[in-house]
């Protein structure tokens, strides 16, 4: 039979050399994972408390949602007002081919009800949509309701963003005496002079004739530091309408909500807000859960669009509680 060879016991005092090599066997035969002479094994860290760890992905959360909501606001939230004004300007081309564009009274709002040019201002072929609260400014510039139409007797008002959704009305300022707008609505095309370029407590315009039409544009602006992104106070531009206004019927309404004037924002979009903001968390709570079941990338690829498609809801409801023109 075959024994099994052992290493021979050291017999008497072994020395330095001796002792070295017993040392170096039995951490080869050790179980435990050995390191080279010289290195020390690895300090593992302690796990941290379960309060710290949420607090900190919830401080990521709002950092990642902050930057989501800035970059929507100055940059996707014009490709969002681009793609509203080519329905809309589809829409309105067809309702005027087949003479069913609105010419006045109770109108639905958010419909489109007028096309306005003017080049000085890179203003070019915009469609006006009815009402003026935040959520309709989204789409392009906004008809108040409760003035007659462009190109119709008395006071047209016209508001416009001048910073989100591609600030429409951003270069009115720009605009001098004597230039021209045109309008076209359900009742034809309209010519209009500049008047003047006003400010708050400047002198308001001379009183409009009992057949005249007057089209004034309102929007904001800031200075120094903040004029491009942090408009303060409003700007107006005031034009007169060059030949014959058309009649303007009744039925528009005789007041608007305070959400409908300028630089006021929209309170009852605050429940949207706060269904989005549900419906995002549940959709973050998915995509964890399908990490969990199905894998990292798989989760990605089925919950990314999903969660992508909340942030847009959330944060395009979000910016209605912001005042109107910006």
């Amino acid at each position: 039979m075959t024994e099994t060879m052992q290493a021979p016991a050291p017999t008497g005092p072994a020395n330095g050399d001796q002792l070295e090599v017993i040392a170096d066997r039995r951490r080869l035969l050790s179980p435990r994972t050995w390191l080279p002479r010289g290195h020390h094994r690895p300090r593992v860290r302690k796990p941290l408390p379960l309060w710290v760890t949420v607090a900190v992905w919830m401080c990521l959360g709002l950092a990642a949602l902050s930057i989501w909501t800035l970059f929507y606001a100055f940059a996707l939230s014009g490709l969002q007002a681009l793609r509203s004004q080519t329905e809309l300007y589809a829409q309105f081309r067809e309702e005027l081919s087949l003479a069913t564009a609105p010419l006045g009274g109770a109108i639905s709002p958010g419909s489109p009800v007028a096309v306005i040019d003017a080049p000085q201002a890179g203003i070019h072929q915009l469609v006006v949509v009815e009402g003026t609260s935040a959520g309709q400014l989204q789409a392009g510039p906004g008809h108040r309701r409760d003035t007659p139409l462009p190109g119709q007797v008395g006071t047209s008002v016209l508001f416009g963003r001048s910073v989100m959704f591609g600030g429409p009305f951003s270069s009115i300022a720009a605009l001098r005496p004597g230039q021209t707008l045109k309008v076209v609505t359900g009742q034809g095309t309209y010519s209009y002079t500049v008047e003047d370029v006003r400010r708050g407590g400047d002198r308001l315009p001379p009183p409009l004739a009992s057949d005249g039409s007057r089209l004034e544009l309102v929007s904001s602006e800031g200075s120094g530091w903040q004029s491009g992104w942090a408009p303060t106070h409003l700007v107006y531009v005031d034009a007169l309408l060059k030949g014959q206004a058309g009649p303007s019927p009744p039925g528009r309404p005789a007041a608007i909500s305070v959400a409908e004037l300028p630089m006021h924002a929209d309170a009852g979009a605050l429940v949207l807000v706060v269904l989005w903001l549900q419906i995002l968390i549940a959709a973050a709570l998915a995509v964890v859960w399908l990490a969990l079941r199905w894998g990292r990338w798989q989760a990605w690829a089925v919950g990314v669009p999903v969660v992508l498609a909340c942030l847009w809801g959330l944060t395009s409801t979000a910016v209605q509680l912001l005042p109107n023109l910006l």
